[in-house]
C-alpha cells in the first residue's frame, strides 16, 4: 500500500495538534519565542527602514489579517534578530502569523501556542528536508510558506484538506531570492514579507475550493527536487509528535548575521578586560584576530563586496564581523542603533574594523558540523552523499564530515547550536587578551534551555517593552482571550 504523501502526512498531523499534546518543556520554549520575536518587530519599527515599510503598507495590526501578518514577519526579520532553529528563522512567519490572526479573532494564549508550535514544528520540517542546498538561512524563502500556512490555519481550526492544499499551492511557487538585492539593497526588508503574502493567498484559494498538488514536496518535479541538492523528504514527518523540532530553537539577543555571535560574545568580555586593565582600545589595539567556523566566513565572503564603510547597505553590514566585533569592544554592547546614524557615522569604528583579521580554525568547523544546528544534523543524516554540497559550501576538504549515513535524530532534547569563535587581541605593547565561545548566548544548548526565559525577557525590555507584558506574556499559556488581544498590542505599540 502507497504511503500517504509528506504534506498529507504533515498537514493531517499538524492540524489536529492540541497543547495537552505537547511536552511542557515545548511549550515554555515556543512561549519565549513567542516574547522574543515581538522584541524583534518592537527594533523593526524603531529603525528607520520600518518606519518606511509601515508608510508602504501600513500598521502592523491592521484590519486586512493578512496584510498584517506580512508587515509583522517583515519587521521582526530583517535585523537578524528572528529567532532560528534546525532548521530555518522560522519566527517571521511562524510566530508573526499566528499572532495577527489570534488577535484579529479572538483567540487565546492557549491558542496562540498551540499554533506557533504548529508552524514550528511544519515549518523547520520542510526546511531542513531543503537544508542541504542552495539556499539557507534567511535566504530559505519557502520556510515562510509552511510557516504561515500552518500559524494561520492553526488559528482558524482550518481541516486538514486545506492545509494540503494550501501546502500544496505555496510550494508550487516558491521564492528563490536573487542575492544582489539581498545584499545590495533594501530589498531584504521585504525578504519575509513576499512568502508570507504568498502563503495567505494559499490560503484564501484552498478556502475557495482551489486543490494544491499533495505530493508537492517529493515528487520528481516538486519542490525539493528543485531546491535541495541532498533532499531528505524523511525529515518532514520523522517522529511527528515524538521528536520536536522546537526543541533546537535559538534566541537572537543581538542583531547581527549567521556565525557573528559568538565574535561578540567575546568582544562582550575582552571590553570588559581591556577596560579594567586600563587600555585604550582606539589608540592601543594593534590587531584584532578571528578564529571562526567556516560559516562565518561564508557568510562575511558573501557581504564583502556590498562593503562600502557607512555607505554599506545595511543588509550586508548586518553580515560583516569586523564592523560588529568593532562596535562591541569600543562600546561593551551591540544593538539596533549601532546599525542606524549616528552610530554609522563613526570613524572610529570603521578604524578599527580595519584591523580585524578572520581565519578559519580546522578545530571550530568541526565544532559546526557536530551540532545539531544549523547543518551537523542533515550532513549526518545524508552521509556520504553530502560530499557535493559540503565542497560547493565550502571547500573540498569539508568532506571528511561526510560518512556514512546516520538514522535522524529520535529526539532533539538536548540540540545544540555551535558557531564558535576566538577572538584575540593584540596590543601595541605586546600584550594580549583572548576569549573564545562554542555555543553563543542564546544559542539552543544547555545554558539556553536553562535560562531562555531571561534572556527573552531582556531583550523584550531592551527594545522598550513594558515589564508588565513581559510577564503576562511569560505565562502565554494561562492569558484568556480577551485579554490576549490587549496585551499583544502593548506588546508592539
Amino acid at each position: 500500500m502507497t504511503e500517504p504523501a509528506l504534506a498529507v502526512q504533515l498537514g493531517t498531523w499538524a492540524s489536529s495538534l492540541r497543547l495537552d499534546d505537547v511536552p511542557s518543556r515545548v511549550a515554555s520554549l515556543a512561549t519565549s519565542q513567542v516574547l522574543s520575536q515581538l522584541a524583534a518587530i518592537r527594533a523593526g519599527l524603531a529603525h528607520p527602514l520600518g518606519r518606511r515599510l509601515l508608510a508602504a503598507y501600513g500598521p502592523p495590526l491592521q484590519a486586512d489579517t493578512g496584510r498584517s501578518a506580512a508587515v509583522l514577519a517583515a519587521l521582526g526579520s530583517w535585523l537578524n534578530l528572528d529567532d532560528t532553529a534546525y532548521a530555518g528563522h522560522l519566527g517571521p512567519s511562524t510566530v508573526s502569523v499566528p499572532v495577527a490572526y489570534a488577535h484579529a479573532e479572538g483567540r487565546s494564549g492557549a491558542a496562540l501556542l498551540a499554533a506557533v508550535i504548529a508552524a514550528d514544528e511544519c515549518a523547520a520540517r520542510i526546511t531542513a528536508a531543503a537544508t542541504l542546498g542552495p539556499l539557507r538561512g534567511q535566504s530559505a524563502l519557502h520556510t515562510h510558506l509552511a510557516g504561515a500556512v500552518a500559524g494561520r490555519l492553526h488559528v482558524q481550526a482550518a481541516p486538514a484538506q486545506r492545509w494540503i492544499d494550501a501546502l500544496g499551492l505555496s510550494f508550487s511557487t516558491p521564492s528563490w531570492p536573487a542575492m544582489h538585492g539581498f545584499l545590495g539593497s533594501d530589498a531584504k526588508v521585504l525578504h519575509a514579507f513576499v512568502p508570507v503574502r504568498a502563503a495567505m493567498d494559499a490560503c484564501d484559494a484552498a478556502a475557495a475550493g482551489l486543490r494544491g498538488a499533495p505530493d508537492i514536496l517529493e515528487h520528481p518535479d516538486g519542490f525539493l527536487a528543485r531546491f535541495a541538492t541532498v533532499p531528505l523528504p524523511a525529515e518532514v514527518i520523522a517522529g511527528l509528535g515524538r521528536r520536536w523540532y522546537t526543541d533546537t530553537l535559538s534566541f537572537k539577543v543581538r542583531p547581527g548575521g549567521p556565525g557573528i555571535d559568538a565574535a561578540v560574545d567575546c568582544c562582550l568580555d575582552l571590553h570588559r578586560q581591556l577596560r579594567a586593565a586600563g587600555v585604550s582600545i582606539d589608540q592601543d589595539v594593534a590587531a584584532i584576530d578571528i578564529d571562526a567556523s567556516i560559516y562565518t566566513l561564508f557568510a562575511a565572503g558573501r557581504a564583502e563586496q556590498y562593503l562600502d564603510g557607512a555607505a554599506t547597505p545595511i543588509s550586508a553590514l548586518l553580515l560583516t564581523t569586523p564592523y560588529a566585533v568593532a562596535s562591541t569592544l569600543l562600546t561593551g554592547t551591540l544593538t539596533v542603533a549601532d546599525f542606524a546614524e549616528p552610530a554609522l557615522g563613526e570613524q572610529r569604528r570603521w578604524a578599527l574594523a580595519e584591523r580585524v583579521r578572520l581565519t578559519e580554525d580546522p578545530e571550530l568547523t568541526a565544532q559546526l558540523f557536530a551540532a545539531t544546528a544549523p547543518f551537523g544534523e542533515a550532513v549526518r543524516h545524508a552521509g556520504a552523499v553530502a560530499a557535493g554540497w559540503l565542497g560547493a559550501f565550502g571547500t573540498s576538504s569539508l568532506a571528511r564530515f561526510a560518512i556514512d549515513p546516520a538514522q535522524p535524530a529520535e529526539t532533539f532534547e538536548s540540540a545544540t547550536k555551535r558557531t564558535p569563535a576566538r577572538v584575540t587581541v593584540r596590543l601595541r605593547d605586546g600584550r594580549t587578551f583572548c576569549s573564545q565561545r562554542d555555543i553563543p548566548i542564546g544559542a539552543a544548548g544547555a545554558d539556553s534551555r536553562l535560562r531562555h526565559r531571561e534572556l527573552v525577557r531582556t531583550k523584550f525590555l531592551d527594545q522598550g517593552g513594558s515589564t508588565a507584558v513581559a510577564d503576562a506574556l511569560g505565562e502565554l499559556e494561562l492569558c484568556p482571550a480577551g485579554e490576549l488581544a490587549r496585551l499583544l498590542e502593548l506588546a508592539i505599540s
